[in-house]
């Protein structure tokens, strides 16, 4: 799951979604949007439970489009029944409504001026240790810089917890302790690290640095 990359309009409309399990089942079954933009939908009332990144059909009245499945809301959490949808083909019409122009959400914006570092657009694996749970949760990021990163977590952590972090670059796995500085149900957490070794954090710039150079 990734951050919103333009504003949603909140409504409420019918949908129907189908395509294929991750049992491997042909499903199809109405649902209700909770949110809409030119790139993507979230939707809720969803009963099938489809792979991550699989292509589902969606169909508005009599137009029908593509979506790839970002995020699915775990069954007996708060986000069951909800799914984050990416439209493959955002520059055709499918709904009859308007809709914000493109641009940032406010709140991703004003996150984003805060920072003390730029962020670059990266998807790296990552294990997240929260304070007090032997368990890791296993994620990925969606933008990372030497001060923090945003983690991929429909259910994600509350504001103000304390984690300790692995995070795979390339073929080494560099620690950090953070902090969840947001926290955006459906799509992830913020992060601050606040301790990370000096040889990491090295490592972690020169990664980054390269993966501009390649860029540009």
């Amino acid at each position: 799951m990734g951050k919103r990359r333009e504003p949603r309009k909140v409504i409420r409309v019918a949908v129907r979604i189908f395509g294929t399990d991750s049992s491997g089942q042909i499903f199809s079954e109405q649902v209700f949007t909770l949110n809409v933009s030119r790139q993507g939908v979230e939707l809720s009332g969803v009963q099938a439970q489809p792979n991550l990144d699989e292509i589902v059909g969606l169909t508005y009245g009599v137009t029908k489009a593509h979506f790839r499945v970002k995020w699915v809301g775990q069954r007996g959490s708060a986000m069951a029944g909800r799914m984050g949808l990416l439209n493959l083909s955002p520059e055709k019409s499918l709904w009859d409504f308007p809709l914000p122009p493109p641009g940032f959400d406010e709140s991703v914006r004003d996150a984003r001026d805060r920072r003390a570092s730029s962020r670059v657009k990266c998807t790296n694996s990552v294990e997240v240790y929260p304070t007090g749970e032997p368990a890791p949760i296993r994620t990925r990021t969606s933008d990372l810089s030497v001060g923090g990163c945003f983690l991929e977590m429909p259910t994600p952590l509350a504001k103000g917890r304390q984690i300790r972090i692995a995070l795979w670059v390339k073929e080494f796995k560099l620690w950090a302790n953070g902090e969840v500085v947001t926290s955006t149900p459906g799509f992830g957490i913020g992060v601050k690290f606040t301790e990370m070794t000096e040889q990491d954090r090295n490592q972690l710039k020169q990664f980054l640095e390269s993966l501009v150079r390649l860029r540009t």
